[in-house]
């Protein structure tokens, strides 16, 4: 039996949980995914099994299923089994998860680059042109930005160790 203080503490945990998922699920993350990965990036373990996820976030294990594979896919969680476990167990994938997942962003700029790039050809002059011309600079810009972005970051990071363990 847990103690009211820890329900309180798993209450709290939960309503952040809802909150960030929210802002995630508004940004194109589906539901059920973003509860999982919000829960995973709040909660204090290092890694999850299925059942353990559906007990935090008060879910069934179906649900969870569905989720972890997602963010598996995604690059955002990463699995792992121990040897002679049948068991899978969920984690953040990377340490440093946000510069992982910003520098996830490059393949789909190189695509909008590419697709801008060819459609620029088929339109004539004026403002559309000019618009697409300068889309295309931003996403070349920002694509050049990214790495320069996350090398500072990681600096940043090494400088403070309130964000290390």
């Amino acid at each position: 039996m847990t103690s009211p203080a820890a329900d309180d503490d798993q209450d709290a945990l939960l309503r952040f949980v809802e909150q960030f998922a929210l802002v995630l699920t508004e940004s194109g993350l589906p539901r059920m995914p973003a509860r999982v990965f919000a829960y995973v990036l709040a909660e204090d373990a290092e890694r999850y099994t299925a059942s353990e996820l559906a007990e935090g976030l008060r879910v069934s294990p179906a649900a969870i299923s569905g989720a972890v594979r997602a963010l598996v896919q995604a690059g955002l969680l990463a699995r792992e089994r121990e040897p002679g476990s049948r068991a899978d167990h969920y984690r953040i994938y990377d340490d440093d998860v946000w510069a992982h997942i910003i520098m996830q962003r490059e393949p789909l700029l190189l695509r909008y680059i590419g697709v801008l790039s060819e459609g620029i050809d088929a339109l004539g002059d004026g403002r559309g042109a000019r618009r697409i011309t300068e889309t295309i600079d931003y996403m070349q810009f920002m694509r050049g930005e990214l790495p320069l972005m996350i090398e500072r970051w990681r600096q940043h990071r090494a400088e403070h160790t309130d964000h290390q363990d």
